[in-house]
Formats: C-alpha cells, structure tokens, sequence
C-alpha cells in the first residue's frame, strides 16, 4: 500500500506532466513539510521530477536526521559554508540531464541566493509559476491531516479559556494574549502561524492588525483571534468579548454575523461552487443593510498555512468545496465605523455528507 506521501508525489507529479512541467523546486516551508513530512526544514530544499524519485537536499549535518525521519529517502548533504543550498540545488538538477528545464516553483519565500544560482547556474532553465497547482494539491486533506487540525483546535480552546478569564480593563492586549499563548504552549501547541490578535474596538477595521501595547478599557467589545499548531497544521478561531455595557449595535452586527456564519457553513455540501456560498451569504448580511461594510472574501483553505489559497470562498472565485476540504468561515468583520469590527471564526471539515466544526467553543458573545 502506497503511503501517504507517496499519494501527495503522484498527484504533484500527475499535475507536473499535465503542465509539461520537468522538475518541481520547493525551498518553502509550507510544501517542504507537506511532502517531507518533516517540521524541521532549515536550509533544505526538495526537488520532485515529473518522472522519478524525489530528492532531498539538507546540510550535512542533517543528514542522518532527514533520512530517519523524512518521507524522502534520497537524502543529499552540502557542506556550509563551503558550499550552499543553491549551488547544492544546481548540482542535482545538472544531473539529471534534462536539457533547458521547466522548473516549476512556489512563488512565496524563494531566497534570491537560490534563485540566482539557478538562473546561472543551469543552462536554459525556464521558471514555471505552479502556486495554484501546490495550493490544490494541499487542498483535500486525508484523516491523519484532519486529526492534527483537530488537536491543535484543542489547543484552542485552552488558550482562549486562559484569555477571556484573564481579560480585564487596565490590561494591555499582549498581556492577555501571554496568558492566551501561554495556555496553548501548556497544552501542546507549536505556537502560531500568524500574529495573534486581542484588538480594542477602535483597532478592529484595521486589515491586518495584531495584539499591541494598547490598554483595555470597559465598555467596549474586545476581538480575540488566536492561532494554534501540531506537528506543522494550523487552525484558527476568533471570540468577541463583551466587557462591561457595549454599543448595542455592535452586538447586534455580532449577531448578524453568526447568522451569515450559521448560512455558510450549511452550504458547505460537497460539490458546491464558492460563489454560491459567499452570494447567500451576503444576501443576509445586505438584507440587514450593512451590504456596503462587508468584504469579497469569507473564508479561505487551512492547513499547514492558516491561509491557504485554495479554496477562497469570495464573489470572484471559480472554486469548488470538495470533500476533505478544511475551510474557515466567517473571516470577515463588517467595517462601519463606531460600531463594527466584532468577528466570528471557526475552523471546518467539510466531509462526504455533513460538515463538522472543528473549533468547539462558545460562539455567542461573550460577556464579562
């Protein structure tokens, strides 16, 4: 029986030959521990042809660690520092003798050393962009991808325990989020793929915002976003706080999202366009007049990344929720100003005939 990371090779191989791709170069996290199965991925790099065994490339002294525990059983070495990743990378690919190769890359977190070596390096070569292609490959988990999902949502529910017991005014939001981050650490998690939030409601429509210095005052509604992994896959949940008496409507945009949340996840039947999902969706969030305020997107793929970009759930996307999908809904706040910014996120699997919410928490507001 072929193993699991033999199956993730011929699907990526499949895809390869599909898109007269001759080598697939990984030097990303994400991939990296994908097909590896390792988490630590230090200076290494993978090549994977179209036909063939994959190789594996690591520093000497890795060696013996990447063999014993990787999924790869070629495993190379390069001594540093009289030698590097990229010339190591540029030597393998030099002996496989395919001539002007198509070397398909990820197009995140490629260090211009490698990419400089490569294109001095290999006579012909011709930079193929295969993100999309890595992205859906990821994209249907099996049973043991979902198990350590499940255990790192765990790792959740501890953290946001520890943070809604902690939060208090006069309180900084790192301050409750080492309480949050502490509790996860305790009960297993690797840490976070992102950075976590504890927002006060004047930082909630910012896009990207994270946990700063800012103090908590009474009275408002405080957004608690945290990130937990296990053995490299990550989920994500976010909680509203209610402390003390808080705008009215801005618990009523909370209820309203759980609503449009409750309409997304019942959606979520495999196979089922996204669009379908976000389009209903909206419809509950414009039919109560905030259409305006609400964003494109309401979910995206997760997995070893927290956001992984197939599928996205948005307007604008031809994607298609299969089954072993894992997704997060709802991602967005609505952002009008005053009284928006209150968010709800949970992470789901999306199985052959139900969905099963993997964060199990309380999703009311939560009120101190």
């Amino acid at each position: 029986m072929k193993t699991r990371y033999e199956k993730r090779l011929e699907s990526l191989q499949k895809h390869l030959q599909e898109e007269n791709v001759d080598i697939a170069l990984f030097v990303d996290r994400e991939n990296l521990i994908y097909y590896t199965g390792l988490t630590n991925i230090e200076c290494m790099a993978l090549i994977v042809p179209a036909k063939g065994g994959a190789i594996s490339i690591t520093l000497w002294i890795d060696v013996a660690y990447a063999k014993a525990k990787s999924a790869i059983s070629n495993v190379v070495g390069y001594m540093f520092p009289s030698s590097n990743l990229g010339e190591k990378i540029v030597e393998m690919l030099n002996k496989t003798e395919i001539k002007s190769p198509r070397i398909g890359f990820s197009k995140y977190f490629v260090e211009f050393s490698v990419f400089d070596a490569l294109r001095k390096g290999v006579a012909g070569i011709e930079f193929v962009n295969i993100t999309d292609i890595c992205y859906k490959v990821r994209s249907i988990k099996d049973e043991v991808e979902v198990q350590y999902i499940k255990k790192a949502s765990e790792f959740l529910v501890e953290g946001m325990k520890a943070a809604i017991e902690s939060i208090k005014p006069g309180m900084t939001e790192v301050q409750v989020l080492a309480e949050a981050e502490y509790a996860m650490r305790k009960a297993g998690s690797e840490g976070a793929s992102f950075r976590m939030q504890v927002l006060t409601q004047d930082r909630q429509l910012i896009v990207h915002p994270y946990a700063g210095s800012n103090v908590i005052d009474n009275n408002q509604a405080i957004v608690i976003h945290l990130g937990a992994t296990y053995n490299g896959y990550t989920s994500k949940m976010c909680r509203t706080v209610a402390l003390g008496d808080i705008n009215p409507e801005t618990e009523a945009i909370y209820n309203l999202l759980i609503k449009a949340q409750d309409k997304s996840i019942s959606m979520c039947k495999p196979p089922i366009d996204v669009k379908d999902i976000y389009n209903e969706t909206y419809k509950i969030i414009e039919e109560a007049g905030y259409g305006k305020y609400f964003l494109d997107v309401i979910g995206y793929g997760v997995g070893i990344r927290q956001s992984e970009f197939y599928p996205i759930i948005g307007r604008s996307y031809n994607h298609t929720l299969e089954a072993g999908m894992v997704v997060d809904l709802l991602l967005p706040t609505i952002l009008k100003k005053g009284a928006g910014g209150p968010r709800i996120t949970d992470v789901v699997h999306i199985r052959e005939n139900d969905v099963e919410i993997l964060t199990k928490f309380q999703r009311e507001m939560i009120k101190k």
